[in-house]
């Protein structure tokens, strides 16, 4: 049984990674294109009538974000859709009689949410720095390596457990396609991948504070930058407490979560 166990978890992590190889043009390809426009758009064209009081470029300040938004929103989508393929076409209930305990099966998801947003990430950071050194001659360093690395591996991670959650948690496409687009979206663009929050008034930079995913968009921008709204050390903090927690509602999805296809 210990062997099985072994071989168990490097194989569902495999079958994870298989899935992001073999549709590759839409697990890393499509994300690419869409923070290219973001670059043009709003970092080049329209960035260039924005000064920012933090000394950057505001094509600089948005690469972190957009590095961040990469990397989370992927990392959920592989968890999601790997759950709910699974369960549309009834082969969730393999996970029920693999030699794997709960936490295992979680772990196994999550790396494989970890592999394509880090993937997909920094790909979209080498294309910001390309970005940067293409429009203004500067080649953009790494302030703080380890948090930038920190911050994306634990950032992804808890995405990734999202994932898992909500897929156990979704009844339909529809709901799962909602969780999305109607809260997790929002929550990122609120987040700061677009603005600093010194530009709010007190009320709603409070507010603004409430979203977790301020913290983690901080952390990465002040991973790359050196500079962020928020100590970094605190954002960590709130990181990690997030990620237990969501870990252990991950683990109590695929424990007693609805395995029946839809």
């Amino acid at each position: 049984m210990a062997s099985a166990r072994k071989s168990g978890f490097p194989m569902l992590y495999y079958r994870e990674y298989r899935r992001i190889v073999r549709v590759i043009k839409q697990t890393v390809f499509t994300p690419l294109i869409n923070t290219g426009l973001y670059l043009m758009i709003f970092g080049v064209s329209l960035g260039e009538s924005i000064t920012m009081d933090t000394g950057f470029s505001y094509l600089v300040f948005l690469i972190p974000g957009l590095v961040m938004m990469g990397a989370l929103n992927n990392s959920f989508q592989n968890t999601s859709s790997s759950v709910t393929n699974s369960k549309f076409h009834g082969e969730l209930q393999d996970l029920r009689v693999m030699p794997l305990s709960y936490s295992s099966i979680v772990w196994a998801l999550c790396l494989g949410g970890l592999t394509r947003g880090l993937m997909v990430g920094g790909l979209i950071g080498m294309m910001g720095f390309v970005f940067n050194y293409f429009y203004y001659g500067d080649l953009l360093g790494v302030a703080h390596p380890f948090l930038l690395f920190a911050f994306l591996i634990i950032g992804s991670l808890i995405f990734a457990q999202i994932g898992i959650a909500v897929a156990f948690w979704a009844s339909s496409f529809e709901q799962l396609s909602a969780v999305g687009n109607f809260i997790l979206l929002p929550l990122m663009y609120l987040g700061g991948v677009f603005y600093s929050i010194d530009g709010l008034s007190p009320v709603w930079q409070n507010i603004s504070k409430l979203n977790p995913l301020f913290y983690l968009i901080n952390g990465v921008r002040f991973g790359m930058l050196g500079k962020s709204d928020v100590e970094p050390y605190f954002a960590l903090s709130v990181s990690l407490v997030s990620f237990v927690v969501l870990f252990f509602v991950a683990r109590n999805c695929v424990k007693n979560g609805k395995y029946q296809r839809f």
